[in-house]
């Protein structure tokens, strides 16, 4: 296989690669919200049809406590190698709407600065309907032009954006039949379009909800303002309270496992391009925040984090309501590093919050979901195939990087498949990820599945070797 041959079938189906794609941004699969569960449903039934489109065999619609796997594969010799793809067909919520350019699941094609060619905007373009989607055309460029080199099995879930609750244990009742040599992910990012990057390690990552209840009732603030606790101001003083003048982390045990990076690691880790200004200009930002002691590449990639991701409580309607809360909430994300685990930094989180509360007020704390941090070796099979591929549509060679974001089903896949995941991504930072206005430049999009067959080619053979 050449990537003359793959250009060429690229070019000429890419209209119709690309308007499938659209049509399934159409369908809006918030996977976070029930109204949205026949939808969710509907795409998977999509990926089923094109899957057997594309020339898979056994395809089907798996069940789980959730939302079901879609799983297919193809298997042209049981002697040859496995790749197994992973991918997630359910979206994130697309609120808040009134901030969207357009409506979110109707896509629309727009030039960018970084995407002069175009790029998609709708919700899940880039995460991961449009990377997840690369694997199903270049798996059918394979098929059609008689070039697969190995085995190939697919599953692509419905959950993964609400911590893929049920895919754990879908995994252990299928290990037999998700026997392979290697995991294949987009769900990335790259440094730049003229600067290919592959990850190398992900965050792992722990989700909690506070719940902080004063009164039994709301209140009249001037009859009971200043003798009875607002549960806002404590839950906003607890919060603060969690980073100290340096933006470090200020809860006991914190850090206690955190792997630190030797001077050779951080040195490799800056070599890659970065533009502190560019940075500010593209968030609309005077200047950047963040650990003492740590720069922006650092700290979005290698240190772990404490963010709140929403808070609410009281009234929040149009004009003034003068009422003193009963109850206040906070969802909160910690991004975790090598050795941190979800459970344990879950654990200690809540006993702080519980320990610092006053006794005027009830605190509940509840975990969401979690996922550990994870490192793959830039020598393996895996990874080394996939630069090969990268550099070969690139023009050179990717370099590796330490990504920031979760994906916490990957360390479950080394623990129950003794697998490791390589994480072939094709989105840009900028892309507006969870945000509104998400998109995915129709570059990164052909770009990805001519790259894909060339990792295929590349693995075949340095695994058979």
């Amino acid at each position: 296989m050449d990537n003359a041959a793959i250009k060429s079938y690229i070019d000429q189906n890419k209209d119709r690669v690309l308007n499938e794609l659209l049509d399934l941004l159409r369908i809006p699969s918030v996977s976070a919200d029930s109204k949205y569960k026949q939808d969710v449903l509907k795409t998977a039934e999509a990926i089923k049809a094109r899957l057997i489109e594309a020339g898979a065999d056994k395809v089907e619609i798996s069940p789980t406590k959730g939302f079901p796997v879609v799983y297919g594969e193809k298997i042209i010799d049981p002697k040859k190698p496995t790749v197994v793809v992973y991918g997630h067909y359910d979206v994130q919520p697309a609120d808040p709407l009134e901030l969207w350019h357009s409506p979110p699941f109707e896509p629309v094609i727009k030039k960018t600065e970084l995407h002069p060619d175009g790029a998609i905007f709708a919700r899940g373009s880039c995460d991961d309907k449009g990377q997840m989607y690369m694997h199903v055309k270049a798996f059918e460029l394979m098929m059609k032009t008689n070039t697969l080199p190995c085995n190939v099995k697919f599953m692509i879930e419905g959950e993964e954006e609400v911590g893929s609750p049920s895919l754990g244990d879908w995994i252990i009742e299928n290990k037999e039949k998700l026997k392979g040599d290697v995991i294949l992910i987009s769900d990335t990012s790259i440094i730049a379009n003229d600067t290919p990057s592959i990850d190398s390690g992900l965050r792992g990552l722990a989700y909690m909800e506070v719940e902080v209840t004063g009164a039994n009732r709301d209140l009249h603030s001037g009859v009971y303002g200043g003798g009875v606790a607002n549960p806002i101001n404590i839950l906003c003083k607890i919060i603060a309270s969690c980073h100290d003048e340096n933006n470090h982390i200020t809860i006991p045990d914190f850090y206690a496992d955190v792997l630190e990076l030797t001077k050779e690691q951080r040195d490799e880790l800056n070599k890659a391009p970065f533009d502190i200004n560019n940075f500010k200009k593209d968030l609309g930002i005077e200047d950047v925040w963040g650990e003492k002691g740590y720069n922006t590449t650092e700290r979005t990639g290698v240190r772990p984090t404490l963010d709140v991701n929403g808070i609410w409580g009281g009234y929040t309607g149009e004009g003034a309501k003068t009422v003193l809360p009963s109850k206040a909430f906070a969802k909160i994300s910690m991004r975790l590093v090598p050795n941190q685990s979800s459970d344990k930094i879950s654990a200690v989180f809540q006993k702080y919050f519980e320990s610092v509360a006053p006794k005027s007020v009830k605190i509940e704390v509840k975990p969401h979901h979690g996922g550990e941090p994870v490192v793959v070796s830039t020598e393996s099979v895996g990874y080394k195939a996939a630069s090969m591929a990268m550099e070969q549509t690139y023009g050179k060679k990717p370099i590796p990087t330490r990504g920031g974001g979760s994906i916490p089903i990957v360390a479950l896949f080394k623990k129950e498949l003794g697998l490791d995941s390589i994480l072939l991504g094709f989105g840009l930072d900028t892309d507006a990820l969870h945000s509104p206005n998400e998109h995915y430049g129709i570059f990164n999009y052909y770009k990805g599945i001519e790259t894909i067959p060339l990792f295929y080619k590349y693995f075949t053979e340095l695994q058979s070797k």
